[in-house]
């Protein structure tokens, strides 16, 4: 939270707006030099308080299926969490409390791709006690520009 001051915070929400926009013309909105821009989404790059990447509609990619799971786990939840961070095909994972201990949302080319992904590795995995997946039928919004605090 330190290095969100007021021009980071600017910063990261035009970049939530459009994260190809020129460094230029952040810095004219922010009120700072293009190279004091730069820097400091290199900054926040590197601490890990910001990514900037593209955000596909995963069925125009590739990926026709894609599912939140809903896991019930034994032992240490967050070693399981970040085993379930290194599998490829899950793109989200979050530990939570109420009827589940972890989420998790996986991307995958069709049904039999999921079917396996749950069967071979999620089930697989000790500490998982059971599984209960939600499959996606419609993607109606996916947006990452709710800005800062």
């Amino acid at each position: 939270m330190d290095m969100l001051d007021d021009a980071n915070r600017a910063i990261i929400e035009e970049l939530q707006r459009d994260g190809r926009r020129p460094y230029s013309a952040i810095a004219e909105v922010v009120g700072l030099s293009e190279a004091a821009v730069r820097q400091r989404v290199q900054k926040l790059r590197e601490a890990g308080v910001i990514q900037v990447v593209a955000v596909t509609d995963p069925k125009q990619v590739g990926f026709a299926r894609q599912a939140m799971v809903g896991i019930r786990a034994d032992g240490d939840i967050r070693k399981l969490a970040a085993e379930l961070a290194a599998v490829a095909e899950i793109d989200y994972v979050v530990v939570c409390a109420g009827r589940f201990d972890i989420l998790v949302e996986v991307v995958c080319e069709d049904d039999t791709h999921l079917l396996e992904l749950l069967n071979s590795t999620v089930r697989a995995l000790p500490g998982v006690r059971d599984a209960e997946t939600f499959v996606y039928l419609e993607l109606t919004k996916q947006t990452y520009t709710w800005g800062t605090r």
